[in-house]
């Protein structure tokens, strides 16, 4: 037995699972700077191409677009900061995302890595979560 559990000492501290939780988060968050610069990008018209400039986008190429330039960077840095509303936004984005390329395949065009991503994403976040919330459970009935 450890000298903290014979004396009776509660020690306080993150667990291993809130410190890989809180790297996850700001991995993420990262992912959604770069994305949401990538939109930017698209909005400020920085790289050649017909659908790549906002007045020659389609309307609803430049809806997505706005939205997703303010939301992913704002998503970053909620999750960031380890914010309770870092990853809801984080989830507007991925929904948002998910029905432009997975529900409106004709307007957005077919992109099923960054569905698929948006998707493993949620899943290790669900997993996270659940095993915090075991975590709390068990030390409250210890």
């Amino acid at each position: 037995m450890s000298d903290d559990a014979v004396s009776g000492r509660v020690t306080l501290g993150p667990s291993l699972a809130d410190v890989l939780f809180a790297w996850f988060q700001r991995v993420v968050a990262a992912y959604c700077l770069i994305f949401g610069a990538l939109y930017w990008v698209r909005l400020l018209g920085f790289y050649s191409g017909p659908l790549w400039r906002f007045d020659t986008m389609p309307v609803h190429w430049q809806i997505a677009s706005s939205l997703l330039a303010v939301l992913f960077p704002f998503a970053a840095a909620g999750l960031w900061m380890l914010a309770s509303w870092g990853p809801v936004i984080w989830f507007l984005c991925a929904a948002t995302e998910t029905v432009m390329y997975a529900g409106l395949p004709r307007l957005f065009g077919e992109r099923w890595q960054i569905v698929a991503t948006h998707a493993a994403v949620a899943l290790v976040y669900i997993v996270f979560r659940l095993l915090l919330h075991w975590q709390r459970r068990q030390a409250q009935q210890a």
